[in-house]
C-alpha cells in the first residue's frame, strides 16, 4: 500500500468511527484547509519565523495535511499523481534558466 493510501486509510477510519463523514462534504473540507492554514500563519504572526513555535506548526501543518487528503479521496485523486503533476506544470511555468534565484511570477520572466 502507498504512503498516502495508508494515511487516507488511517484518516477515514478515524473519522468513520466517529461518523463525522456527513460533515466531510467537499465544501467543508476545503474551508477546514483555509482555517487551518489560517491558523498555521497566526503561529507566525509578529515573530520571526524562527521563532515560530516547531511543535504547533507540525499540529496545524497535521492537520492542513489531514483535511487535504480527504478532499483528495472525495474526488477519487491520487495524491501523489497531482503533486508530481504540478512539479512538472511549474516547471514549464517556471523554467530553470528564467526562474533560478528570483521569486518573479512566471508572467513577469
Amino acid at each position: 500500500m502507498k504512503e498516502s493510501e495508508e494515511i487516507i486509510q488511517a484518516l477515514l477510519k478515524f473519522r468513520n468511527e466517529r461518523d463525522w463523514e456527513q460533515f466531510h462534504n467537499p465544501k467543508d473540507l476545503a474551508l477546514a484547509i483555509s482555517i487551518e492554514s489560517s491558523e498555521l500563519l497566526e503561529l507566525f504572526l509578529w515573530k520571526k519565523a524562527e521563532d515560530a513555535n516547531t511543535d504547533k506548526v507540525k499540529e496545524e501543518l497535521a492537520d492542513i495535511f489531514s483535511f487535504a487528503f480527504l478532499l483528495a479521496e472525495k474526488y477519487g485523486l491520487d495524491v501523489k499523481e497531482i503533486v508530481f503533476d504540478k512539479i512538472k506544470t511549474n516547471g514549464e511555468k517556471y523554467p530553470v534558466d528564467k526562474a533560478k534565484g528570483t521569486a518573479k511570477k512566471y508572467t513577469e520572466l
